[in-house]
């Protein structure tokens, strides 16, 4: 078992930070010229991180796979971004965001790691503003903030329904600026299949240019995978169809060590499956639980119109069960309170599994001007996807995956265990632990981006300023474009008769039922049976048209459900080695009398970091251990 070293300094934890800022070795600007690097993924810490190393100096390499850094998923992140500002003047502080995404989280978080991300959150409103992101403002002028689930106070700034959009373009507008300066050169529409690692440390990729077919090597002094997360296991989920986390996992196969694969968010607020024919679901963002209230019916199988439903009829359940946070509890308690409500008979709609959000209180209260100005765009989208107008009668919302809190496993450098390999935003591990709050993942993407990368990579590449980079004709990089090829290879040359959506979709149910909301030891071990027995039946029966030589959209689809297979064994072994409930992670086994999570502190107070040893080969867990010395470790309550 490899001893992991996170690198935390030493020194209080409001000092840590800064103090080994001060510690970091530096790369002067005459040298920043010499050294390369990659960045792969554009969304908000890939765009952000890239201006920024341009910026300084760095040649930077971008890699997407869209046609645009615009169409990143970060655009769905829409209900806004935290930062201890204390605008409201509501006793909100670095500490207390700090404690809340500890307590959030389920205490299953590094507490270096999160007191950073809450150090530099009012940095990141700062850059954002002045990047032109039109937040909302008060009538004064001032930003405006609002709440979010699993907090008491107003930290939550926002721009309508579509933050997540806003401050992607400013990061966006930033990387242009640089590619027009020359310092960051943009590589669209490839798909990544290798990392390359040279002499130990990670020095290029080998991407399929996704237009031509062509495979194409790049070489670097350092790799960053700014590629999102997995949650895409489930198939339907709020991600984007082409979001996965095949980018991960062919760094896991050369030896990055993966984090919690088990932790993955189940949102509380998203619209119903709607038929058989959707390839993902939407998000209604938590922001709407600000002025929305859910309910149920108080009797089983109530086919009524919600407006016909009187209100000594309604069980506002979540005010009911936790009157202290109300509809603004965490996402993981809110998700699995709708999953027993109508798991007990109790849900709505025609299959009986949503739940109502109801913002007619808020509209009599506050005007229907008032409600459009914070949620118009959101409401827009509910009524052109459903055909049901939310300011007349309550949308119908219903849990699904959303957000991965596990991923590559990092220091506190955000270095993964390949020396020169860095993994930031959700494609890392290291803020959330069992749960994210929200509005945490922009301010994540955003710090680590713009005020942490920055100033990490620095140190590791002040060492290489003496080393070339590698040519890509290096064996390294022949050995890796033949691992792709024959990978690709083998895949066109199934010639079955079942398309790799069919077999996606097949694991998502499969993931969804044994691998979700709720868990137990039997379901986790049928869970990798069958996980496995698909895919077998995948590298039997796998249908690809088209050639190598040129697009194909199905090969695309059919790498990335390749990597999910092996993806979803992991976070299922992580299940089910984790005998404990936390967070996001529940297991039916292990909860309180009254139905929430209970932790098992003594065992598993800490993160599993899993070692690829090979195809067919059990992984190795490795561990490190997380120690709270500034929050008092208590069973969670939201009550």
């Amino acid at each position: 078992m490899t001893a992991l070293n996170s690198k935390i300094p030493e020194g209080p934890l409001s000092e840590k930070w800064k103090n080994h800022k001060n510690s970091l070795k530096l790369v002067s600007p005459a040298n920043k010229k010499k050294m390369d690097i990659i960045m792969v993924g554009t969304g908000v810490a890939g765009a952000a991180a890239a201006a920024s190393l341009g910026q300084m100096g760095y040649n930077v390499k971008v890699f997407c796979y869209q046609d645009s850094p615009r169409r990143a998923h970060s655009v769905a992140a829409q209900g806004g971004i935290n930062a201890a500002k204390n605008y409201r003047n509501d006793n909100d502080s670095d500490y207390r965001l700090f404690y809340d995404m500890i307590k959030g989280g389920d205490f299953r978080a590094r507490e270096a790691n999160v007191y950073r991300a809450a150090e530099v959150s009012n940095n990141i409103i700062d850059q954002l503003t002045a990047q032109g992101v039109p937040f909302a403002r008060e009538y004064g002028g001032t930003l405006a903030t609002r709440s979010f689930g699993g907090v008491q106070v107003s930290r939550t700034f926002y721009a309508s329904g579509q933050t997540g959009q806003q401050v992607l373009l400013g990061s966006y507008s930033a990387l242009k600026r640089q590619i027009s300066k020359g310092t960051v050169t943009m590589y669209e529409r490839r798909q990544m299949l290798e990392l390359v690692v040279k002499d130990g440390k990670a020095r290029g990729i080998v991407c399929r240019n996704l237009v031509t077919g062509e495979m194409e090597r790049y070489s670097a002094h350092a790799v960053v995978l700014a590629t999102g997360g997995y949650g895409t296991i489930y198939f339907l989920s709020t991600l984007a169809v082409n979001s996965s986390g095949a980018a991960a996992y062919a760094a896991y196969k050369k030896g990055a060590f993966f984090a919690n694969p088990s932790f993955i968010q189940i949102h509380p607020s998203c619209i119903p499956q709607l038929n058989e024919y959707q390839s993902k679901l939407t998000l209604m963002s938590e922001s709407l639980r600000n002025d929305g209230r859910v309910w149920v019916p108080k009797s089983k199988d109530d086919n009524r119109k919600p407006t016909d439903i009187p209100e000594e009829e309604r069980d506002y359940y979540l005010e009911r069960r936790y009157p202290a946070f109300g509809n603004l509890v965490p996402r993981d308690i809110g998700a699995r309170a709708a999953k027993e409500r109508c798991d007990a008979g109790y849900g709505v709609g025609e299959t009986g599994y949503a739940v109502y959000l109801d913002f007619k209180d808020a509209i009599k209260e506050q005007g229907k001007k008032t409600i459009h100005s914070k949620y118009g765009s959101l409401f827009d989208l509910y009524k052109k996807i459903t055909g049901e107008d939310p300011y007349k009668q309550p949308m119908k919302i219903y849990p699904a995956g959303h957000y991965t809190m596990g991923g590559l496993w990092v220091d506190y450098n955000l270095m993964t265990t390949i020396p020169g390999l860095y993994a930031i935003g959700e494609a890392n591990f290291s803020d959330h632990g069992a749960n994210r709050l929200g509005a945490s993942s922009l301010m994540q993407g955003s710090g680590d981006g713009y005020f942490i990368l920055p100033y990490t990579i620095g140190d590791y590449l002040s060492g290489e300023i003496k080393n070339p980079k590698p040519s890509t004709d290096a064996k390294e990089f022949e050995e890796a474009e033949k691992e792709a090829i024959e990978r690709i290879n083998r895949l066109m040359n199934i010639n079955g008769n079942t398309t790799a959506l069919d077999f996606h979709k097949k694991l998502g149910k499969i993931m969804w039922n044994y691998g979700g909301m709720e868990r137990n030891e039997e379901g986790l071990k049928k869970g990798l049976e069958m996980v496995t027995e698909l895919e077998e039946q995948f590298y039997k029966d796998l249908k690809l048209t088209g050639t190598t030589d040129s697009m194909n959209q199905p090969l695309e689809r059919a790498l990335r459900v390749a990597a999910s297979f092996e993806i979803s064994r992991l976070m299922l072994r992580d299940a089910l080695n984790r005998n404990e409930s936390c967070g996001a992670h529940f297991r039916t086994e292990h909860q309180t009398e009254d139905g929430e999570a209970l932790r098992n502190d003594d065992k598993y107070m800490y993160v599993s970091a899993w070692e690829y040893k090979g195809d067919n080969q059990e992984p190795e867990l490795h561990i490190e251990e997380l120690k709270y010395d500034h929050v008092k470790v208590q069973q969670r309550s939201y009550k």
